[in-house]
């Protein structure tokens, strides 16, 4: 498997794929771009499979070949390239973590993001779990067996968190159901520090908590969780990250990302409003044994 930055990335096959679109467009075959470029038609297929990281002259070159005029499209593939490389070459702490493991390139993407919005149905959002929640949830996971990989997995989960009360910190906008903050997830002692530590959250001016509450019914987002990340660069696309038992689903078109947008927004708009969520929160705190 390519190491280093011989690695698909989920910004890289998005930057991919719109060139290959655009040289599709153009009736090109890959041959034909790689002259252009001095380079092999293998190169040309790792670049639209997001094998390796862009150069610059490299996408201008092409873009230049593939009769693409508009600046606009043009300086977004740049700025995507320029956001793919950064991603590639951060040092992050995930890149030294065993237990990053899937959640290594979401992590990745979520250090250089400006914006997150999640959507959950089961469970409190990671970014704004404690340490005791994190850890009842991966001891009730049969894949963590080992306690010291728990424990791992943990600090992993609440290291992420760091970006809250970065100096750029990242703005997270979180829609639960209530059925997530009535889960008593490793005991009411647990779920109890757990909903007091939703609540100051939502004090920091970058955190929005919104609930859904029962009496919502219906709903666009009934069918399962995301999160839809956003980044800074001018006409950069949001991604979204859908998690489902066993694997991981990458959303990175923009029409589609688009919808994601508009069930999240919908839904947000059905659900209570910060303060109105607080005090839900607080009242099902109260309402928990000791």
């Amino acid at each position: 498997m390519p190491t280093d930055n011989r690695v698909s990335t989920v910004l890289a096959r998005r930057l991919g794929g719109e060139l290959l679109r655009l040289r599709d467009a153009a009736g090109l075959t890959q041959p034909q771009a790689a002259q252009v470029l001095s380079a092999t038609a293998a190169k040309i297929a790792k670049m639209e499979r997001g094998w390796v990281p862009f150069r610059d002259p490299d996408i201008v070159a092409l873009c230049k070949l593939y009769g693409v005029t508009d600046e606009a499209v043009v300086d977004s593939l740049l700025s995507l390239a320029k956001l793919d490389r950064e991603r590639r070459k951060a040092k992050g702490w995930w890149q030294h973590s065993p237990n990053a493991g899937f959640m290594a390139e979401y992590i990745a993407m979520e250090d250089v993001a400006t914006h997150v919005r999640t959507w959950q149905l089961s469970l409190i959002p990671g970014l704004l779990q404690t340490a005791d929640y994190a850890r009842a949830l991966a001891v009730s996971d049969e894949f963590w067996q080992d306690p010291d990989d728990i424990e791992r997995v943990v600090t992993v989960r609440v290291k992420r968190q760091q970006r809250l009360w970065s100096e750029k910190p990242l703005h997270v906008h979180a829609v639960i159901w209530e059925g997530a903050l009535r889960q008593e997830v490793g005991g009411s002692t647990v779920i109890r520090a757990q909903l007091a530590h939703l609540l100051e959250l939502a004090e920091l001016p970058n955190v929005h908590i919104q609930v859904l509450p029962f009496r919502a019914g219906g709903h666009p987002c009934i069918v399962g969780p995301f999160n839809v990340v956003s980044f800074a660069e001018a006409g950069a696309v949001d991604v979204v990250h859908v998690d489902v038992i066993g694997s991981t689903v990458w959303v990175e078109s923009r029409d589609e990302s688009t919808v994601y947008s508009r069930y999240f927004d919908r839904t947000s708009r059905m659900s209570l409003a910060p303060r109105d969520s607080a005090e839900l929160i607080e009242g099902i705190r109260r309402g928990l044994k000791a």
